[in-house]
């Protein structure tokens, strides 16, 4: 399958910056299970991001569901709203060697971006998807921006 590239507008969300004008958006990662259903992970702007605009790396806990489906089948849809459009990545994810001296233990993957759609309503102006709100913020943040320069290792 081809690889296609990141926008202008998804390689800025995924660049690493800014993390706390982009803290409240919550990616569903979804993944299939062994019994061919799916499962939902939630990820952050914190725990993505984009390497070139055809790849992104992504930080996921070890030991998890969503690790452990994304190590057997290799594939994954991420889903959010930015800007008033909905998309879905479609990727195909390879494992990253553990980094020894990590501040925060991470399971790493390189996500090769085989499809996205983008969605709009004619209707309707989308406003979001899922949202959060970081309990606390300065330390998530800085977490945040941790994990991302341990992807970029």
């Amino acid at each position: 399958m081809n690889t296609v590239s990141l926008s202008p507008v998804l390689l800025e969300l995924f660049d690493g910056q800014q993390l706390h004008e982009k803290k409240q958006l919550a990616m569903p990662l979804l993944t299939v299970n062994e019994d061919g259903y799916p499962h939902q992970a939630m990820v952050s702007v914190g725990e993505v991001i984009a390497i070139d605009s055809e790849h992104l790396r992504l930080a996921l806990w070890e030991g998890t569901t969503t690790t452990t489906n994304i190590l057997r089948t290799g594939q994954a849809l991420l889903t959010f709203v930015w800007q008033g459009v909905s998309y879905a990545l479609r990727v195909s994810l390879t494992p990253l060697p553990a980094l020894p001296n990590a501040l925060y233990a991470r399971a790493r993957f390189v996500a090769t971006i085989e499809h996205i759609r983008e969605d709009t309503a004619k209707y309707a102006t989308l406003t979001s998807g899922i949202t959060i709100e970081l309990h606390q913020a300065d330390e998530v943040l800085e977490r945040w921006q941790q994990t991302l320069q341990e992807l970029l290792r």
